[in-house]
C-alpha cells in the first residue's frame, strides 16, 4: 500500500466528525484489510434497553468498510451493506471491526467485516458492496 494514502486516510479518520464523536481508531489498515476500534460508551451509545445501540455497532462497521475501500488511492462508496447481528456486546466493551476485501472487479468490490470484543465473542458479520468511482482520493494533496 502506498504510504502516502495510508497516512492520508489515518489523518482523515483522525479529523472524521463521527470517529471522534464515538471515540472509533484505525488501528490498521493496509491493501484489502482495515480495523477499526471503539470502546463503548453508556452515555452516548446505550438504546433504550440499556445495551449498545445497533446504529453505534454499524458506524463501526461503517468506518472499517470506507477505511478499507479506500486503500487503493481511490473513492468508493457503498452500494449496500448487509449486518447481522449476532450477539449483544458488554457495556463498555472495545469492540473491534475488520474489514476484509474478498473481490474486486473494475467498478465494483465487495468486503466480509466482522465485529468482535475483546474476548473475542462474535457481535455482528457484514456483507458489504462498494463501487469504485477510480477518482483519487480528494485529501492527498
Amino acid at each position: 500500500m502506498d504510504p502516502k494514502v495510508k497516512e492520508a486516510i489515518h489523518l482523515a479518520v483522525r479529523q472524521e466528525a463521527l470517529a471522534n464523536t464515538l471515540g472509533m481508531r484505525l488501528v490498521e489498515l493496509e491493501e484489502g484489510r482495515s480495523v477499526v476500534e471503539m470502546t463503548c460508551r453508556a452515555e452516548v451509545m446505550n438504546n433504550i434497553f440499556g445495551r449498545v445501540h445497533g446504529g453505534a455497532i454499524f458506524a463501526l462497521i461503517d468506518e472499517a468498510f470506507e477505511t478499507v475501500c479506500q486503500a487503493d488511492g481511490t473513492i468508493s462508496v457503498g452500494l449496500n451493506v448487509n449486518v447481522s447481528y449476532v450477539s449483544s456486546p458488554d457495556a463498555e466493551a472495545i469492540l473491534q471491526a475488520e474489514a476484509r476485501l474478498v473481490s474486486k472487479s473494475k467498478r465494483t468490490a465487495t468486503y466480509d467485516i466482522k465485529v468482535s470484543d475483546r474476548k473475542g465473542q462474535l457481535i455482528a458479520t457484514c456483507h458489504a458492496l462498494a463501487y469504485r468511482t477510480g477518482t483519487p482520493l480528494p485529501f492527498l494533496d
